[in-house]
Parts: structure tokens; sequence; C-alpha cells
């Protein structure tokens, strides 16, 4: 019989053991900090009830929607679409979940959620079809205060710093100054504003030339005037905080909804500041659109400062209604979302990552397989004092377990030879430091503890 050939999906990531470890503490760093900050976890099924999930109809979203089907539902003729489909992203299940559950949750709801999501992308390097999302959302009742969208950052910040991947910026901006600015100009229709910000996002790509040619075409018909007001104003960045607020001072009074999202905008960086996110990870981006139709008032972006090419790492913003498909009350929220399998590739790539160290601290060696209780008694001894320890159970030669020990990644190698059991010592050979040395075994746990608590607090 034929082999099959051994692969997996296309968009699909599948890690080695030590690069999973790395994954998994990213993770882990990015769980701590959205509990640090009272985020409280939910979970939701992968599989939503596809009218749950769809509910706008048609669109790239549902072109990109994996729906799901039992072998006994493909008997069926004529059955139309499958009633479940796999979600494509962790809002519209928190909608559903909030609608849902709206009575017995306290709110303003605080939930993070980090699970799997899939999307029928293109298949594309860096693009995935099966990725992990890492969300925060804060749920109001009626009302949600504009001090939770200063809080977003704090958290951005927390978690950035940890994972301790280099210099990153925050950068933010709001839709009612941008609505209020694109109708300043000619400009009033939602869609047409959606398409003149597609238009100025070429402005890297293209130049400012043929974006400017783009908006004085038919599709707009804006004046050369009008057409470098919108140029000059999606430019504006800020260096620090102060400038920040005085670009925000300069764009005038204007019409009420662009001085409405100026305020806000205002507002939210001064409590940033309370906060306590340095000014050197926070500015104002006035080019920030994150999908006009969904976002309402402040909406963020993170890049790193030294890595541009790898484009946003976090994002998202306010809206004023979550659930309103699903309910007739109103939930205003903010959150964002950090594609975590998209981070881990990219930092990756970039060189960012230490992979090379494994969940297993310790190595206990086999010398005589007549002595494996006393090996095991040791392990024993090591996981009572929180060292994760492994023990060789088939014996070899001594030098191809230290060559398991480093391949594997694991940092000390334990021996327990004939004159080390006469003296109650065990040798360590320290694999990370190249270093060798004997001490009594009652001391073990100890110095090994010791150890590995300096290396966390001052990695090599």
């Amino acid at each position: 019989m034929a082999l099959t050939a051994a692969r997996i999906p296309p968009g699909t990531l599948e890690l080695l053991p030590l690069e999973q470890i790395a994954f998994q503490r990213l993770l882990d760093t990015i769980r701590r900090n959205f509990e640090r900050f009272g985020f409280l976890p939910i979970e939701t099924p992968v599989m939503e009830f596809s009218d749950v999930l769809l509910t706008k109809q048609g669109g790239e979203t549902e072109r990109q929607v994996y729906f799901v089907q039992s072998t006994g539902a493909l008997e069926k003729t004529g059955a139309g679409r499958p009633e479940l489909a796999l979600r494509f992203d962790l809002t519209v299940p928190l909608a559903r979940y909030v609608a849902e559950h709206e009575h017995e949750l306290n709110f303003p709801f605080r939930r993070y959620q980090i699970q799997r999501v899939y999307r029928g992308e293109r298949a594309q390097r860096g693009r995935f079809r099966e990725f992990y999302q890492c969300d925060i959302d804060v749920i109001g009742k009626d009302a949600l205060s504009i001090r939770y969208d200063a809080e977003i950052p704090a958290v951005i910040y927390s978690v950035f710093r940890d994972l301790a991947i280099g210099p990153f910026t925050i950068w933010l901006n709001n839709r009612k100054l941008m609505r209020g600015f694109f109708e300043s100009v000619g400009i009033a229709d939602g869609e047409k504003q959606a398409l003149a910000l597609r238009e100025v996002d070429k402005l890297d790509k293209r130049g400012a030339d043929h974006v400017r040619a783009a908006l004085m075409g038919d599709g707009f018909g804006l004046s050369a005037e009008a057409a470098a007001r919108i140029l000059d104003f999606v430019q504006i960045r800020s260096h620090d905080h102060a400038d920040a607020l005085a670009k925000l001072g300069a764009l005038g009074a204007g019409n009420a909804t662009l001085a409405e999202g100026v305020a806000e905008l205002k507002q939210t960086l001064q409590e940033i500041r309370a906060f306590g996110v340095p000014e050197a990870h926070y500015a104002i981006s006035l080019s920030i659109a994150r999908g006009l139709d969904y976002y309402t008032g402040t909406v963020y972006e993170t890049t790193l400062n030294e890595h541009p090419q790898i484009g946003s790492i976090c994002s998202g913003g306010r809206y004023e209604n979550l659930a309103s498909n699903y309910t007739k009350s109103r939930l205003p929220g903010v959150g964002i979302s950090i594609g975590a399998t998209r981070l881990f590739w990219q930092l990756r790539e970039a060189g960012l990552l230490d992979v090379a160290s494994s969940t297993v601290q310790a190595l206990v060696t086999q010398m005589e397989q007549a002595q494996l209780p006393v090996y095991l008694a040791l392990a024993s001894e090591l996981r009572a004092a929180g060292i994760a320890t492994e023990v060789v159970l088939d014996g070899s030669k001594l030098g191809k377990q230290f060559k398991y020990a480093d391949r594997a990644g694991i940092r000390f190698v334990l021996v327990l030879g004939p004159d080390e059991i006469a003296k109650d010592s065990v040798t360590v050979k320290d694999m990370r430091k190249q270093e060798q040395f004997e001490l009594p075994r009652a001391e073990l746990a100890r110095t090994l503890r010791l150890a590995l608590e300096q290396t966390r607090a001052m990695p090599a």
C-alpha cells in the first residue's frame, strides 16, 4: 500500500517542542498581564450556529468562513448552508456570549479570551488559516466611560514591556475626529470616507502624487486644495505628550463631530499618562483607520519601532453597540486583539525570540541500571522542590546522555555514580555555563533553585 505524504494544510503552524515552549511563554505573558488588570477569562465553542456567526449576509467575511458538517449531514441532499461554522474571530462570539448571559454578568464586563480562530485566508507566507487571538474587552451597559479607552493602552504597554521584544509605540486616533475632518473637506458619506482612507493607505507604496490624483479623480472629484488638506492631515504624528496635545489643538474647532473627537482624544491622552504609560510609548497618528464601519471612537495600533516591516502587532478600539444583532440592550465597549500566532511567526522571522530553553530544568542520568531507584528518588526530591526533572530510564553511554540534554535544551545534568552515592553527593553539569561541580545531595535542590531564580531575574 502506498504511503500517504505526512504534511499539514497550508496556512497552519506546527512547532517543534522548544518553539512550542517559547510560544506558550508568549501566551502566558499575555494572559498574566490581562489578569493583572482585572480581566476575567472566558472560552466560547469553536463552532457557532451559522445564522448567529454570519449576521451580515455575504461580503468578505462569509467568503472566508469554514463551515462544519458531519458525515451524516453529508448524506442529506438539499440541506442548504451547513448549520454550524467555525468562528473567524473572537468578537462575534463575545457579542453572542454577552447577549446570552446578559442577566448573569456584572457590568462593566471585563473579559479576556485566548483561543484559536479559523479564517479561509489566501495561502501565503505569514498568513494563517488557524491562529490564536488574544482579546480583551470592557463592555458597558447603556454607557461606558472614556476612561476605559485610556486603560487599554496601559494593558498594551504592560504586555509588550514584559515580552521584551524591543521598543514599541501605541498609536492612537479617534473615529469622530476623522469623520469630522472628512466632512469638512466635502466627504460626508461613510462609504466614500472608507474609500478615501483606502487610497490614503497607499501613500507609502504609491506616493503622494498617486493618492492626490485618485482623490481628485472621478471617484471623489475633490479640489486640489481638499486633496492637499487630506494628505497633510493623515501625515500628522506626534513625538511626545505635549506635541500630541499641541497638534490636536492646531486642528481648530471645526464642526461638532471633529471637535468632539479632538476633545475625546485629548482626554484619553491625559489619562493614559495618569495610568503611568511612559510618553515614549504612545503617540497620535491621524492615518489610523481600523474599520470605519465598526469602530466609533478611539482606535489603536501598536508597532515595533525597530521593525516597522512587521506592521501592527496589536490593534482595536471603541465601538458603540457590541451585540445589536442579538439584543435590544445597548452595550458599548472598547477592546484590543493580539494575533498571537502571526506575532510569534513574525518575531521568530526577525530573530527577536529565544527558543533555546526547555521546561525541563534537570536531567538525572543513569550510570547503573541497578541504581534506578536511587535516581528516581533524587528526581522526586527535586520535583517536590519545584524543579522540573526528567530521568534517563533507558541507559546508554554517559556522553550520549549529555548530548541528549544539550539537544533538548535541559540546563542541569546530574550524575550519581558509585563515588557520589557513597559520599551522598551529586555531580552537576551546568550546560548553559559549561561548568561542572560536586555538592552534597542535601544542598542540591536549594542550589539549583537559586541558580534558576537568578536566571529569571537576569536572563542572559
